[in-house]
């Protein structure tokens, strides 16, 4: 912000915010996937425990167990992660094809490659990825919260990648970067990350024990 009071073009309000949102958008979300990895205490995922995921300043049970056959061996950081990200890659995965074969219904002119079709599919994915993952992670009232959080995610991810096409719609380029030629640049694969990864904490920390410790207490 201080360079650009010395530019020789007057800056405009703009681009003071623009320089403030690289640092939001591109640092403080995305830091939320490694506070989740890193700062839940370690423990199964049993509606009896999972009131103690609670966030932790301190890099507890950073690298998980070398047992990976039940849920109860792997920190509930790594677990939720690896749940979101399967949730992610399912909502892209099948609005793309559903969208690239079915597809009729254009659904924002932001992006006109996507479809409705593809939207509500790719929702549906990751929903039902979601129930699964909260059946076998024993997510208290698993059919419901599983649901909850496959289309938070699937929402999410959705308006996380149309987001980036608006910024670089705006921005009047093709592709955000170089870095991965022929993919639109690195933010292209990265979109569907940055707003969903506080969703995915606080649905942890907050909702998750929330809805165990009313169970409990019933």
């Amino acid at each position: 912000c201080f360079y650009l009071l010395f530019q020789p073009k007057l800056s405009t309000i703009a681009d003071i915010a623009s320089s403030v949102l690289g640092l939001f958008y591109g640092g403080y979300l995305p830091s939320y996937w490694v506070r989740l990895r890193v700062g839940l205490d370690p423990g199964n995922l049993a509606t009896t425990q999972l009131s103690q995921a609670v966030a932790s300043n301190l890099p507890v049970n950073i690298y998980p167990s070398p047992s990976w056959t039940t849920s109860s061996h792997i920190s509930l950081g790594l677990t939720s992660l690896l749940l979101a990200f399967f949730c992610i890659w399912a909502a892209d995965i099948g609005a793309y094809f559903v969208g690239k074969f079915f597809g009729r219904t254009s659904l924002s002119h932001i992006s006109p490659k996507k479809t409705v079709e593809g939207a509500v599919f790719g929702v549906c994915g990751s929903i039902a990825v979601a129930v699964a993952g909260s059946w076998y992670l024993h997510w208290p009232e698993w059919p419901y919260t599983g649901a909850a959080f496959g289309l938070l995610i699937g929402v999410a991810s959705l308006l996380g990648d149309l987001t980036e096409s608006m910024m670089k719609r705006d921005a009047g380029v093709k592709d955000s970067g170089q870095l991965i030629p022929g993919h639109g640049g690195i933010l292209d694969r990265t979109d569907s990350y940055v707003f969903t990864a506080p969703l995915v904490y606080y649905f942890v920390t907050l909702f998750l024990p929330a809805i165990d410790s009313f169970l409990i207490n019933r």
